[in-house]
């Protein structure tokens, strides 16, 4: 006999979004490096060469910062409900995983606005939080939150498909 899987009722994944391809990384680079390369020879002509060194520094780190911003984007969010729990695990650049499971029954959903450009959303159970979704804008996070929370909703009616319903 073989099992069926449990209907998923949100599979969501959450990547931060960049616009600089690896394609226009090089661009940018090769632009930066033209421009230093006519100061330095503008420089060299002048008999300014002590300056040199701090164009290499300029190149050296805007390509660090670049370079820092696209392992950032290797990021990895995964949210995933069922009937019976709800689990989320996040990769980090370097492959490091963080895993939260609780029942789906006793997990809540907040979403704070504090601000009128600010929003986070997060999970619950008794006393544990987790706050999702960073990688998303303030509206998107809250309308991520309602779409965990109406997943969390559709799948206690699924378990509990009398609950909170009266007489």
């Amino acid at each position: 006999m073989i099992a069926m899987a449990a209907p998923l009722y949100m599979d969501a994944v959450i990547t931060p979004n960049r616009s600089l391809s690896r394609q226009g990384l090089r661009i940018v680079l090769g632009v930066v490096i033209a421009f230093n390369l006519l100061i330095a020879v503008f420089l060299l002509v002048l008999g300014a060469p002590p300056v040199l060194p701090f164009l290499g520094l300029d190149v050296l780190a805007i390509w660090w910062a670049l370079r820092t911003s696209f392992r950032a984007a290797e990021r990895r969010e995964r949210v995933r409900v069922t009937a019976e729990a709800v689990t989320v695990s996040r990769e980090d650049e370097r492959g490091a995983r963080v895993i939260w499971t609780s029942p789906t029954a006793f997990t809540g959903v907040d979403v704070d606005q504090p601000g009128e450009h600010e929003a986070r959303v997060r999970i619950r159970i008794y006393r544990r939080r987790l706050t999702l979704g960073r990688a998303l804008s303030p509206p998107e996070r809250v309308e991520f939150g309602d779409a965990l929370r109406q997943a969390i909703r559709d799948a206690r009616s699924e378990r509990y498909p009398h609950a909170g319903v009266s007489a």
